[in-house]
């Protein structure tokens, strides 16, 4: 699918492109922080709903500035509805749920191996993903790095097993995700600011249904709590989906997902910093290893000979997935 949100050429120059990629590796950092700081009050179905409302509202708000209109077709509102439960539903709340009984700072570094999940996905999925010794090194370096930052040698004792496989998982689905996206939705007409806005509002629609079977009311709504729930949503979700795809459109997926080895190291200061989460030698020195083998996974070999940058990045645009 080719990025359809693209900014002003005088909002690019206000704000380069070095800006907002930074901008986007904090918010998606702090994600972490705020999850762990609502599922203090509320129950981890709450804090989602909570997410995917306010973010559906940021993307709504956009769609109506760009006067962007919704899908049309019944089969792409279906494969809208699956995506939004493997991108959005599935994971936000497998990781909310973790947050439960580990660190935000460990939930952060998790999420760092979806590269890894992907490329050996996309290795059996995806007939253009051909495997080379460089990406499966990588391969097996990341998860070397995730037994360091699990302490394997350790018997995983003092680990959360159940709240670290839900994040784990949550890394998964994301892939699992994209792949799905890629095989259905991939040369789309419509823009990927009006595919996030569908998929985000189905996304929302599944959580409104299943919340209140599984939750009841809460007697109270704390300030921080709420208003991490809020910043979750409005800039963990809503906005960061906005950078996100501007960054795509600007410099191509490529550059843009390396916000993914950002992403761990702002979980951990905060989580350290802001929670007084404590931190062994593993965690960090594990995350470098999985940063290391998950940039690995993502080379690619080297462009042809008189081969064009825009026509690189033309190929990445069109490459490009939600």
């Amino acid at each position: 699918m080719s990025s359809g949100v693209t900014s002003s050429p005088a909002v690019r120059r206000v704000f380069d492109w070095r800006l907002r990629f930074g901008l986007l590796s904090l918010v998606w950092g702090f994600s972490f922080l705020f999850m762990k700081v609502g599922t203090e009050s509320f129950a981890p179905f709450q804090v989602t709903l909570g997410r995917l409302v306010f973010g559906t509202a940021v993307v709504a708000a956009a769609m109506a500035v760009k006067r962007e209109r919704l899908p049309r077709g019944a089969w792409t509102w279906v494969h809208l509805g699956v995506a939004g439960f493997l991108l959005n539903a599935l994971p936000f709340s497998l990781f909310a749920f973790s947050e439960l009984t580990i660190p935000s700072s460990l939930a952060g570094i998790c999420n760092a191996t979806s590269p890894l999940w992907g490329m050996a996905l996309s290795l059996v999925a995806l007939s253009e993903d051909r495997p080379t010794r460089r990406r499966v090194a990588g391969l097996g370096i990341g998860f070397l790095g995730v037994l360091t930052v699990l302490g394997v040698w350790q018997g995983f004792h003092g680990l959360d097993v159940t709240g670290t496989a839900l994040a784990l998982l949550a890394s998964l689905s994301y892939p699992v995700g994209w792949i799905y996206v890629r095989r259905t939705l991939a040369g789309s007409r419509h823009s990927h600011l009006s595919l996030t806005g569908a998929q985000l509002g189905l996304a929302t629609v599944q959580l409104a249904v299943v919340t209140p079977l599984f939750t009841s009311m809460p007697t109270s709504f704390p300030a921080m709590p709420l208003l991490a729930v809020v910043a979750l949503g409005t800039l963990g979700t809503g906005l960061a989906f906005l950078i996100q795809y501007d960054l795509v459109a600007e410099v191509g997926p490529t550059t843009a997902q390396m916000v993914t080895y950002f992403t761990p190291v702002i979980a951990t200061a905060a989580g350290v910093a802001l929670l007084g989460e404590s931190l062994s030698w593993s965690t960090p020195v594990g995350a470098a290893i999985v940063l290391a083998g998950a940039a690995l996974t993502q080379t690619r070999p080297g462009a042809a000979i008189g081969t064009t940058e825009p026509a690189r990045r033309a190929r990445e645009r069109a490459k490009a997935i939600t």
